[in-house]
């Protein structure tokens, strides 16, 4: 008998689901803080109800400027105006995506039940369990009922996280614009408490409803754990599959908007980003709230929902499942909770020990936090992992069990917490204006776009080297250690900082939204030059973030593909075999179709987009001189008819792949493509989303003009600066649409495979059959 964990299961019990109220109510704490931040003119009113703060961090303090000669009301009233129209504008897109989204939550929720009922011909009988014949499981049908409900609640929850994400983004971007006036210190942390509110939001709601889930569901299953993890496979499917239409979407729309609003305005009317002449402006900031924070948010809790199954799956199969030790089992889940209270003291040291004071401290602060999360997660882990673990244990290994040690399964979960942190600093290399590659691609553009577009391109294939290795030495370590459970725990580390990861995300995107209101309001300079700072330190951050995505998805689809061999009965996938090798083909060329798809959906929105702007400008009179007011409303709904629109073929592509070639070409075939479309998918995100985050910062390291190299490019107007701005429009969709939408496609691949696994063992490959 294999010895049980040291921490009882009432104790597990008790402290899961604290931890996520703890997560929640601190997100709640900061959403309260940042509410006393005014947007109307009486800033006397939200200066003095701060008084308990001492003065820290903004609270207790008047304006260090007055607004140059500017009425300070009218001002005011203006950022509130603008943050009406954006906050609309999101609102109404999202209603508008998660209506076409419900349609196909719905229908594939009927293929779920079906296609699962029907493994045991709709049978209502007890039967054999799949891995222990002695045993007698629940049937086939109940796990395709509890598939569904799964499926619908991960479904509900990711788009509650998106939509939430959003509307927080959207009511902290004016009020950062205005505590901008008092400094850059107090803006920063109006920026970042709001990112907390998403990240932490995120983490707990999605802890929660999954360890909820699971008791609900062990009332039926009892002691037949097997078969209620399989069913809880559909949680990572429902939250997976939302995020992929939220990031298609949402990036479609954003940069429609983006290139278009760039395109006519920086290059050929020369005015300046976020000016309120462009009719696309407002559509470009409602694009940074749907794409870079809806849809990231989806994202992340869709990794960490399918991170979290693998695990449980895997986990149910061994000793943790065979001795019903629930607090080994819920392991994964133990290290999620230790993730939030370890970020719930990173973040205060962003937003109460330390105060930013100058442009130059930003950065480090946000990286910062990624330093001291990781550190203390490390010391987090050890505990999770002495207290919930037995000191020796087995982990189900293709077929045969495995002898782990405690302190093994503590190292896996190590080395893909420190693989994410090597990763996201990699990326900040290539992609920060701090350092010579990025440097490099905006000394380029002196000979204008063509070579800024070869370097910028040299630049995103070099930037996978490391992460590769990265993740190939995390994959060796933790496979070596723990197997495939290993492989998922070691995913579950890289995203166990998730909340202060979110933060980080989010931080960006409000910056920029802070940005384009202070610029639309007409205020000083000054001003803008502090937004601007924030938002060139949020860019850099917001590549960090998509590094982690990237890295985890990794970890994530080999520890779902792993799970779906086993469950599918594979023992091994002998790439020699054609039936292996023309799945690896096509699985490798999944992730170039699918980006053809995005970009060329961005090229056609952004086309439309070009046309209406120039319509506009030749057509409204008094529009360049500032006496007309564009109509920003047409550029919103071509944005929105254009995302929606387009993101249903590259989400029908990735969704139909795994049941078309399970129930056609069966179990090895798709093997074939997982792995495929992993390798490929990878190498890909990595380049596209590096290279469109260095071509964006090489354009603003032109544009500050800090160095006397960037001075020699410059000034805005210039010939070098109109050949950075063609590079980052270039980069735009690789950036914020085709690469971060990769990693949605080869997780969702996964655990669709998993979650379909008993139906394609048992009808799969129908084809080979015949032939």
């Amino acid at each position: 008998m294999v010895a049980s964990a040291f921490l009882p299961e009432l104790w597990t019990e008790i402290l899961v689901p604290v931890c996520a109220v703890i997560g929640i109510a601190f997100s709640l704490f900061q959403w309260f803080i940042v509410s006393r931040v005014r947007v109307t003119a009486d800033q006397g009113a939200s200066s003095s109800s701060g008084g308990s703060n001492n003065g820290k961090n903004g609270y207790g303090d008047y304006l260090i400027e007055e607004e140059e000669g500017l009425n300070e009301q009218s001002v005011v009233a203006k950022c509130a105006e603008i943050q009406t129209a954006i906050s609309e504008g999101a609102t109404s897109f999202l209603f508008t995506e998660y209506k076409y989204v419900g349609v196909f939550m719905v229908f594939f929720a009927a293929i779920i039940f079906v296609f699962l009922g029907s493994v045991e011909g709709f049978s209502t009988k007890n039967k054999p369990c799949t891995y222990d014949d002695t045993k007698t499981c629940k049937p086939a049908l109940a796990t395709a009922a509890f598939s569904t409900v799964a499926f619908v609640l991960g479904a509900v929850t990711s788009v509650l996280s998106g939509f939430l994400g959003m509307k927080i983004a959207t009511y902290a971007n004016a009020r950062t614009t205005l505590e901008a006036r008092k400094g850059v210190g107090k803006a920063f942390i109006v920026a970042f408490r709001s990112g907390a509110v998403m990240g932490f939001l995120l983490a707990a709601s999605g802890l929660l409803v999954l360890y909820i889930t699971i008791n609900v569901f062990k009332i039926y299953y009892g002691d037949d754990w097997e078969g209620l993890f399989e069913a809880i496979t559909g949680y990572g499917l429902g939250g997976s599959s939302m995020a992929l239409f939220g990031r298609v979407g949402g990036g479609i729309y954003t940069k429609a908007a983006d290139v278009g609003a760039d395109l006519v305005g920086k290059i050929e009317r020369n005015i300046p980003e976020d000016d309120p002449r462009n009719p696309a402006v407002i559509a470009d900031n409602v694009g940074d709230n749907v794409g870079d924070i809806a849809g990231m948010g989806s994202d992340l809790f869709g990794s960490y929902a399918e991170a979290s199954c693998a695990a449980l799956v895997v986990a149910s199969i061994s000793s943790f499942g065979i001795n019903h030790d629930f607090t080994a089992m819920l392991y994964p889940l133990l290290i999620s909770s230790m993730g939030i209270l370890v970020c719930l003291i990173t973040t205060l040291f962003a937003t109460d020990f330390f105060e930013i004071k100058a442009v130059k401290e930003i950065e480090p602060a946000l990286k910062n936090q990624l330093i001291i999360s990781t550190v203390i997660m490390t010391v987090g882990i050890a505990i999770v992992s002495w207290v919930g673990l037995p000191s020796s244990f087995t982990i189900f290994n293709f077929g045969t069990q495995k002898v782990v040690k405690n302190w093994q399964l503590f190292l896996c979960v190590c080395v893909g917490l420190w693989a994410g942190l090597i990763i996201g600093f990699v990326t900040e290399y290539y992609t920060s204006n701090a350092y010579s590659p990025v440097q490099g691609v905006a000394d380029s553009c002196r000979t204008g776009a063509a070579t800024n577009v070869i370097f910028g391109l040299a630049l995103g294939y070099k930037s996978v080297i490391i992460p590769i290795f990265a993740i190939a030495a995390s994959i060796f370590v933790s496979f070596s250690f723990a197997a495939m459970y290993g492989v998922a725990v070691a995913a579950l580390g890289m995203l166990s900082t998730i909340a202060t990861g979110l933060a980080i995300d989010a931080y960006g995107p409000i910056s920029d939204n802070a940005g384009g209101i202070a610029e639309m309001a007409g205020m000083s300079h000054r001003i803008r030059e502090r937004t601007d700072a924030l938002d060139a330190a949020g860019n850099t951050t917001a590549a960090i973030g998509k590094g982690f995505a990237i890295g985890s998805a990794a970890l994530v689809s080999l520890a779902l593909f792993g799970a779906f061999v086993s469950r599918a009965g594979v023992h091994t996938v002998d790439v020699l075999t054609p039936k292996v090798i023309i799945g690896l083909l096509v699985g490798a060329m999944l992730p170039y179709w699918f980006s053809a798809m995005t970009m060329k959906s961005v090229g056609s929105a952004a086309l439309k987009m070009v046309e209406e702007v120039r319509r506009q400008f030749n057509t409204i009179p008094g529009l360049m001189e500032g006496t007309a007011k564009p109509d920003y409303a047409t550029c919103v709904k071509i944005s929105t008819d254009a995302s929606i629109k387009e993101m249903i073929p590259p989400g029908c592509l990735v969704m139909l792949t795994p049941l078309i070639v399970g129930f056609f070409f069966g179990v090895e075939t798709l093997s074939g493509v997982l792995a495929g479309s992993l390798v490929s998918g990878v190498q890909i995100a990595i380049s596209a989303s590096n290279t469109g985050g260095a071509w964006d910062n090489a354009k603003k390291y032109i544009e500050a003009g800090v160095s006397e190299h960037a001075k020699s490019l410059g000034p805005k107007g210039s010939e070098p600066h109109k050949a950075a701005v063609i590079g980052d429009t270039i980069g735009d969709p690789l950036k914020d649409t085709s690469g971060p939408s990769l990693n949605i496609l080869i997780k969702l691949m996964a655990v669709e495979s998993l979650v379909f696994a008993p139906f394609f063992a048992t009808h799969g490959g129908i084809l080979f059959k015949y032939l």
